[in-house]
């Protein structure tokens, strides 16, 4: 069984706007989209910047630099430059409300 750690608050992740994340040492953009929170690895795997700064649309997150965008749920690229996905991590939320907290697992992935 992986285990989920506390990543965040739900009242921390902003609507289709990326938050990175550091968990065991492993960067992470969650991202609150389509009413579901979403974990991703940071790490473009074409250019190595970070995703969290790129923006969120149709449940994709798109690398600033070179346009990649990566599928939230699976991780893999829709478009060149990338050709490799990037990791996705599951996700629990435990509580209700903004003061929900968000879990991720990095040792597990979705």
């Amino acid at each position: 069984m992986s285990a989920f750690v506390e990543a965040a608050k739900l009242a921390e992740l902003e609507e289709d706007t990326p938050k990175r994340v550091e968990i065991d040492g492993v960067p992470v953009s969650l991202v609150r989209t389509e009413g579901e929170v979403f974990a991703i690895n940071d790490i473009c795997s074409h250019a190595n910047v970070s995703l969290s700064e790129g923006e969120v649309d149709d449940c994709a997150i798109e690398c600033w630099l070179h346009g990649s965008a990566f599928d939230l749920r699976t991780g893999k690229p829709s478009g060149l430059p990338a050709t490799q996905p990037v990791p996705v991590y599951p996700v629990k939320i435990e509580g209700e409300g903004p003061a929900a907290a968000v879990l991720v697992s990095v040792t597990q992935e979705s």
